[in-house]
């Protein structure tokens, strides 16, 4: 199963971290319009995406809720009639919650540097650093590590959980299970 280092922080200002990250990048910026519609989900999360196009995909993940980097699990499957697929996941699953942003992404290397606009809650930094199949954590951990350096975010930036925990918090319901 594909797996990736990833780490979440919040910060004051896109367009300020938006300089620095196209400096380090090496492609980018691609700004993505993403509504991702969570369901419940016995293990870890699955939720289905839908860009701005109509297309969609269908993603389960499973990471630890934890501040700074941690190890997760995903596997993508292309979701080409995404409105329906919502319909049927939600008479079969329910819904856990649904998350509205703008993001801008950056690709340094092989890690995603992704500028969040959440709605309802605002400004978000997440890496993603891809692992090969047999590669340790830890090459993944410092390399997050390192970009957190270069970008200028420090652990008092650093977020738990998924933007749907997030938004339930702040909207005091209670947050889908998690793995």
């Amino acid at each position: 199963m594909p797996r990736n280092i990833e780490i979440k922080a919040h910060v004051d200002s896109i367009e300020a971290l938006a300089a620095t990250a196209a400096a380090i990048g090496s492609d980018g910026p691609y700004h993505i319009a993403q509504d991702d519609t969570f369901f419940a989900c016995a293990t870890g999360r699955l939720k289905l995406r839908v860009f701005a196009d109509g297309k969609g995909e269908l993603i389960y993940y499973s990471r630890a809720d934890q501040q700074g980097p941690k190890e997760s699990f995903y596997v993508i499957s292309p979701a080409p009639s995404p409105d329906t697929l919502r319909k049927c996941l939600t008479l079969a699953y329910g819904q856990a919650g649904r998350v509205q942003k703008q993001r801008t992404l950056f690709l340094a290397g092989r890690t995603r540097i992704h500028l969040d606009q959440v709605s309802g809650l605002g400004n978000f930094m997440e890496l993603e650093v891809v692992l090969a199949e047999h590669e340790t954590l830890d090459a993944g951990m410092r390399e997050a590590h390192a970009l957190m350096a270069r970008l200028g975010i420090h652990t008092a930036q650093l977020v738990e959980g998924a933007y749907v925990d997030l938004l339930a918090a702040a909207n005091s319901i209670p947050s889908p299970s998690t793995a």
